[in-house]
């Protein structure tokens, strides 16, 4: 099946980031585990420079309003890769709640659309994003 809107490059960099977060995910359940949640960071990092391209990924990490998350995610990457790896996934948990939580009311409308499941997993995503439904993206 084509897919319209992504080029072939863009679904590898898609690969990487699902792949990263797997990855993270695994890191947290295998007991907060060092080099899985590092491994987590640098594919879902590439990944998204990938997908969005080099200055477009400085611009969004860059914006005046999400620097304080920027700073969170950075931060909690060193704190992972100097051994405090629950302390540094907090921050950067924090982090990433930041930085992509203007993606949440897309999420939301998205899995709104699953079958059974879908209403509640909207629902979920739309009470911690905060934000309306037809918000604008900030790429």
């Amino acid at each position: 099946m084509p897919s319209m809107w992504l080029s072939d490059t863009q679904k590898i960099g898609a690969v990487f980031c699902i792949a990263g977060c797997a990855f993270m995910f695994l890191g947290v359940l295998f007991f907060f585990d060092r080099a899985m949640l590092a491994m987590g960071n640098i594919l879902f990092l590439l990944g998204l420079l990938i997908i969005i391209g080099l200055q477009k990924t400085f611009v969004f990490f860059a914006r005046p309003q999400k620097l304080k998350g920027t700073a969170a995610f950075i931060i909690g990457i060193v704190l992972i890769l100097v051994r405090w790896a629950f302390v540094g996934f907090l921050v950067e948990l924090y982090g990433i709640f930041v930085l992509f939580g203007d993606f949440f009311s897309t999420i939301a409308g998205f899995a709104g659309s699953v079958p059974v499941v879908g209403p509640y997993i909207a629902t979920f995503f739309r009470k911690i994003s905060g934000a309306k439904r037809n918000a604008e993206l900030p790429v």
